[in-house]
C-alpha cells in the first residue's frame, strides 16, 4: 500500500516538473519562432529583392533594418500635411474597391487598435466602474476629470474600450464615488483588454 502511494507521489512529482518546464520553455520557443519568422518572411525576401537590382553583401538582419528605416521614413511622411492628404486619398480608394474594401477595413481596424495601445500616455489612470450598479466592474481609462458645479463632486472623463478591439468603445462621465482604483498600470489594463482577460494582473491592490 505504501509502495503504491510512493509511486503515485513520484508520478505526480514528475508530472508537476514537466508542466513547469513546459511553462518555462513556451515564451522562449515563441520568441525563437518570431525571430525565425521575421528572418524568413522579411530579411531573406528583402535581400532577395535587392539582389535583383544591386549586388549587396548578405548580412543577417540587414533586410529587417532596411524595413525599419522605410517604416520610419513613411512615419515622417504621414506626420506632415502632404502625407496626411496622400493617405486620406488612399483611404478613400480603399473604401471604394469592393473586394479590397473588407480587407482594408480589417487592416485599418488592427492599425487603430495598435494605435490606441501604443498611445497609452493619452490616459493617465485605470479605474474600475460599477457597471449599472449590479456588482459587475468594468475597466475604464481616465482621460481627465471635471467638477460638477451643482454638487461640487469630481467626475472622471473615461473611455471604456470594446474587447478585443480597444480602438472603439464608450465615452462617458462617471462619479468618483462609483469607481474603484485597482492599482493597475495603463499597460496592464490594455493587455487585459486585448487578450480578452487571458493576460491579467494578479490582484486588485489595496489603496496606498
Amino acid at each position: 500500500m505504501a509502495g503504491a502511494e510512493h509511486m503515485k507521489n513520484f508520478f505526480q512529482h514528475i508530472r508537476s516538473y514537466i508542466f513547469r518546464g513546459l511553462l518555462a520553455i513556451i515564451p522562449i520557443f515563441l520568441s525563437y519562432l518570431a525571430i525565425k519568422l521575421l528572418y524568413v518572411l522579411i530579411d531573406k525576401r528583402v535581400m532577395a529583392l535587392l539582389d535583383q537590382f544591386i549586388e549587396i553583401r548578405h548580412i543577417p538582419g540587414m533586410g529587417i533594418l532596411l524595413v525599419l528605416v522605410c517604416l520610419y521614413l513613411i512615419g515622417m511622411i504621414v506626420s506632415n500635411i502632404v502625407g496626411k492628404q496622400l493617405f486620406r486619398f488612399i483611404d478613400g480608394i480603399g473604401h471604394r474597391i469592393p473586394i479590397i474594401q473588407t480587407i482594408y477595413q480589417v487592416g485599418k481596424q488592427v492599425s487603430e487598435s495598435l494605435s490606441v495601445a501604443g498611445d497609452k500616455q493619452s490616459f493617465n489612470k485605470v479605474l474600475l466602474v460599477n457597471w449599472n450598479g449590479n456588482g459587475i466592474w468594468a475597466i475604464v481609462f481616465v482621460a481627465g476629470d471635471i467638477i460638477d458645479q451643482r454638487s461640487g463632486e469630481k467626475m472622471y472623463r473615461v473611455f471604456m474600450p470594446h474587447v478585443p478591439n480597444p480602438a472603439t468603445g464608450f465615452v462617458f462621465l462617471v462619479k468618483e464615488s462609483q469607481t474603484m482604483d485597482p492599482g493597475w498600470t495603463v499597460e496592464e489594463a490594455i493587455k487585459m483588454v486585448i487578450s480578452g482577460a487571458i493576460v491579467s494582473p494578479a490582484e486588485i491592490k489595496k489603496p496606498a
